[in-house]
C-alpha cells in the first residue's frame, strides 16, 4: 500500500452527490486531486437534519464524506437559516469528536462562505496540531451591508461580525480569489492576516457526457436559437435585474433566447419580470443536477454572469468555471474596480462591463448572436484562460504547500 502523504479535512457547507452549488463540485474536484497526488482528503458537511445518526459516514467517488446532523441553511427563512448556520461548529464537533481523536488531520482547508466554520476548524487543527488553510470567497457581511441588506452599526451586524473574525483568526493561511479582493482584504485587516491569492479551480478536462441523454433544444423547443444562458445563484449580489433589462432590450431579436437556471433571492424577481414584460424570448429553470447540468453547458452559445454596481468587494463567480470548461464565451457585468473586467478582457474570453453600461452590454450581445466565428474566437480564449490560470491541479498545489510548511 502506498504510504499516505497528508490526511486532509475538507470542511464545507454542501457537497455532493445531491449539491448543485458550484462551490461543492470545486471541493469534490479538488478533492478527487489531492487523491491523486497521495493525500487522503475527507470532506467534512451538513448532512440531513433528519438522519438517524449523528454522523453518517459514506463515500462519493472514492472520497470520504462525513455528514453531520444539522438544521436546513437553505430554503427557509434568513432567521432560521442565520441559527442554524450558527450551529454549524458546534453540531459538526459534538459529531465528529472522536473520530478525530482516534486518527488526527495533517492540515485542514474550510471554505467560506459559511462564515461559521471558524470554531470547527480552530478545534480540529488544536486536536491534531497541525495548520489550517481557509478559501475565502465571500467576504460577509460587508457585501450585504454594501447592498443594505444589513444596516451598518447594528447588532446583526456585530453578530455576523463576531463569527467573521472568527473565521480569519482561526486560518493560518488565508486565500483570496483575485488580486483586487487580496488587496481590499490586506487594507481593511491591516495586513493582519497570512494572506494570497487562490484562483477559483476547475478540472480543465471536459466530461465525458451521453449527447443523447438531455437535448436541451428538443425539451424547451430552442432550436437554431442562440442560447444565453445564466446558471447558479440567483441573488441579490448578482443584481439579476441587469440581466433582465439585456434580455428586454433584445425582444425583437428572434434568434435570441436567455434561459436562466438556479435559486436564490431573486429568482422571484426573473419571475415576475418574464410575466410583467410577456417575455417569450426567456425562460426559467429551478436548479438541476450537476449532471443535467454539464448536459446543459455543452448546448449553450453564451456564458451570462452580473454582479452587483454596489458591491465593495471584487467576486469571482464560480459559474464562470464551467462556461471555460466548455469553451463558452463569457458575457456579463461587474462592478466598478473587479479586476474579473481586466482579466477576461486581456485573455480574450468574452466581453464585461461596468455594471450599468447597458447599451455597451447590449451592442456585445448582438455581436456574440449574430457572429459564429466571434464566439468560437472567444469561446477557445476562455479555455485557454482555464488552462493558464484556474486548473485544480494549481489550486491543490497551493495549498498544499501552505498546510505543509511551518516557519
Amino acid at each position: 500500500m502506498e504510504k499516505v502523504l497528508m490526511r486532509l479535512a475538507i470542511i464545507t457547507d454542501d457537497y455532493l452527490p445531491h449539491s448543485t452549488l458550484v462551490h461543492a463540485k470545486m471541493l469534490h474536484e479538488l478533492a478527487l486531486t489531492l487523491v491523486r497526488s497521495g493525500h487522503d482528503p475527507i470532506i467534512i458537511t451538513p448532512g440531513s437534519p433528519t438522519q438517524g445518526k449523528r454522523l453518517v459516514i459514506d463515500t462519493v467517488e472514492g472520497i470520504s464524506v462525513w455528514r453531520f446532523r444539522n438544521g436546513r441553511t437553505r430554503g427557509v427563512s434568513k432567521i432560521r437559516r442565520a441559527l442554524n448556520e450558527t450551529l454549524l461548529s458546534f453540531n459538526a464537533w459534538r459529531a465528529i469528536r472522536r473520530q478525530v481523536e482516534g486518527a488526527s488531520f495533517d492540515g485542514v482547508i474550510y471554505y467560506s462562505p459559511s462564515i461559521f466554520f471558524g470554531l470547527l476548524a480552530k478545534k480540529i487543527k488544536s486536536q491534531s496540531r497541525c495548520l489550517s488553510y481557509l478559501i475565502l470567497r465571500d467576504l460577509f457581511p460587508q457585501w450585504a451591508i454594501d447592498e443594505n441588506l444589513i444596516k451598518q452599526g447594528s447588532l446583526i451586524e456585530k453578530y455576523f461580525r463576531f463569527f467573521e473574525m472568527l473565521n480569519y483568526t482561526s486560518a493560518d493561511k488565508i486565500g483570496l480569489m483575485s488580486p483586487k479582493n487580496l488587496e481590499l482584504f490586506d487594507k481593511t485587516h491591516k495586513n493582519r492576516f497570512d494572506t494570497h491569492v487562490l484562483f477559483n479551480w476547475a478540472d480543465t478536462a471536459r466530461p465525458e457526457l451521453q449527447p443523447e441523454k438531455l437535448n436541451l433544444r428538443d425539451r424547451l423547443g430552442l432550436e437554431r436559437k442562440i442560447i444565453f444562458f445564466y446558471g447558479g445563484n440567483i441573488g441579490h449580489a448578482q443584481d439579476m435585474a441587469n440581466l433582465m433589462k439585456l434580455a428586454i432590450s433584445l425582444q425583437g431579436y428572434h434568434d435570441i433566447h436567455f434561459l436562466f437556471i438556479g435559486q436564490g433571492d431573486e429568482v422571484d424577481l426573473v419571475k415576475s419580470t418574464i410575466k410583467r414584460e410577456s417575455l417569450g424570448n426567456t425562460t426559467f429553470l429551478p436548479s438541476v443536477s450537476q449532471d443535467e447540468f454539464k448536459h446543459i453547458l455543452r448546448q449553450v452559445d453564451i456564458g451570462l454572469f452580473s454582479l452587483a454596481y454596489s458591491h465593495q468587494t471584487h467576486n469571482f463567480p464560480g459559474k464562470l468555471l464551467g462556461y471555460m470548461v466548455e469553451s463558452v464565451p463569457i458575457l456579463g457585468s461587474v462592478n466598478p474596480g473587479n479586476d474579473l473586467l481586466e482579466v477576461v478582457s486581456n485573455a480574450g474570453a468574452g466581453y464585461v462591463f461596468i455594471n450599468g453600461e447597458d447599451d455597451k452590454l447590449r451592442n456585445a450581445a448582438i455581436a456574440l448572436a449574430t457572429d459564429e466565428n466571434l464566439r468560437r474566437k472567444l469561446g477557445a480564449g476562455a479555455n485557454d484562460l482555464l488552462n493558464h490560470s484556474f486548473s485544480v491541479d494549481s489550486a491543490a498545489g497551493v495549498i498544499v504547500e501552505n498546510l505543509a510548511y511551518k516557519s
